[in-house]
């Protein structure tokens, strides 16, 4: 069953992520870190899901990175969209895709030849039980990912594909030639 589109943004509303938590902090640092090693001085990038209170977007800023937020709830300025990007960040958010493939297609579409989506959501691995695994739990979490899946993604968008973290994935375009 879907939930409404009201429903599912007082879930999100519930959310209490806060750019001066340094926990919150850390939990983007699994994402956050890694990139910030591989992309150039004063790149650009678009996050994507910012959610209420963006701070990863804030955390890169800080370390010298220009970037835009889109949040079709809480800031749905979608000529965002129309841009491409050195990186786009998809944190928490590809497991409230109700059409994955095309947001995958969308996200892809938003990143510069040589650069880098980054997505952080928890992956369902052989060790979880996913009738009792706790993420799906959430009327707001409606697909979920193999690393399969990833490498799938990877190879047909011509990507390299990392991990990061057991729970970031890192798909680098390939550079024109």
């Amino acid at each position: 069953m879907r939930i409404s589109e009201a429903e599912e943004r007082a879930e999100y509303a519930l959310h209490r992520n806060d750019p001066a938590d340094p926990g919150y902090r850390r939990f983007l640092g699994r994402l956050a870190g890694p990139l910030v090693e591989r992309l150039a001085p004063g790149s650009t990038g678009l996050d994507l899901g910012s959610g209420p209170a963006p701070t990863l977007s804030v955390m890169l800023e800080e370390l010298g990175h220009t970037v835009r937020i889109y949040d079709p709830f809480f800031a749905p300025d979608r000529a965002v969209l129309n841009d491409e990007y050195d990186f786009v960040t998809c944190t928490e958010v590809a497991e409230h895709f109700f059409e994955p493939g095309r947001e995958f297609e969308r996200m892809f579409s938003l990143v510069r030849p040589g650069g880098l989506l980054a997505v952080m959501t928890e992956v369902l691995g052989p060790e979880r039980d996913f009738a009792t695994w706790h993420y799906p739990r959430e009327l707001s979490h409606v697909c979920f990912y193999r690393w399969e899946t990833f490498e799938w993604l990877a190879a047909r968008h011509r990507a390299t594909l990392s991990r990061p973290h057991p729970n970031v994935a890192f798909f680098q375009l390939a550079s024109p030639s």
